[in-house]
């Protein structure tokens, strides 16, 4: 198994170091910057993994990198490092695609668990109604699942491309690309992954639950649903692959 490849940018070059110290320990492959400008120029050269990026950065700080660093490598998983209190930049960067936020001083322990999900198979939330996707992906992460988000099909469609996904909770109207399409581009691609379907417009949208009805389609809420039933579900799904991966 090749090592994980972590870059770490920080302007206070001794934490940065030790940081590096620490993860090379645990068997990382570890590179350093100092400044934003830093690091997207050496994203423009390189692959990582994951990377460590400090919020608050010389010139161009943490985030307006991050942002630009996701426009040439739209997959990579970044965690947002921060001693400070800067919520909305935070948000700012959790909204956009960041996949954690960690504070200062660095808990390493807890940091290294972070990192040995990024190779995990993880739950994606195709839906485009913030508070849905927000309650959800709450109660998910509490639960340990790694959680990933799209706001359309076609956003749905590139996560599952360049993410290992256990399971797609997919609502059915979406802007972009629709869940059915999305769905059906996703089984003509070969990408289908176990499905449960959300809508909040059951009787509307018969016809579409009906033509998804597959094995890959493990139920359909409708909106509002008690959490309770969609968890019954994720584990139903994820009994069914520890016995498939048991049999192989």
């Amino acid at each position: 198994m090749e090592p994980l490849r972590v870059f770490i940018v920080d302007d206070d070059k001794d934490f940065a170091e030790s940081l590096g110290i620490a993860l090379e320990g645990n068997g990382c492959e570890v590179e350093l910057a100092h400044s934003g400008e830093q690091a997207i120029k050496a994203f423009q050269d390189k692959n990582f993994d994951l990377a460590l990026m400090d919020v608050k950065l010389p010139g161009l700080n943490g985030v307006e990198s991050f942002l630009e660093i996701q426009k040439i490598k739209p997959g990579l998983k970044v965690i947002m490092m921060t001693g400070y209190s800067v919520e909305q930049l935070l948000d700012q960067a959790v909204e956009n695609g960041a996949w954690g936020v960690i504070h200062k001083p660095i808990d390493v322990p807890k940091l290294l668990d972070m990192i040995q999900k990024i190779g995990e198979d993880g739950i994606l939330i195709a839906d485009d109604d913030p508070d849905f996707v927000a309650t959800i992906k709450h109660m998910l992460s509490d639960l340990g699942y790694r959680v990933l988000i799209a706001v359309n099909g076609e956003e749905a469609i590139e996560r599952i491309l360049e993410n290992h996904i256990d399971i797609l909770i997919l609502d059915l109207r979406m802007p972009v690309l629709n869940g059915l399409d999305t769905y059906t581009k996703l089984k003509k691609m070969g990408r289908v992954v176990p499905t449960i379907i959300v809508t909040a417009f059951s009787e509307e949208e018969k016809h579409a639950v009906e033509t998804l009805s597959t094995e890959a389609v493990y139920g359909v809420l409708k909106k509002p649903f008690d959490p309770k039933e969609l968890l019954a579900v994720i584990r139903q799904v994820m009994q069914k692959k520890g016995r498939e991966k048991y049999a192989d």
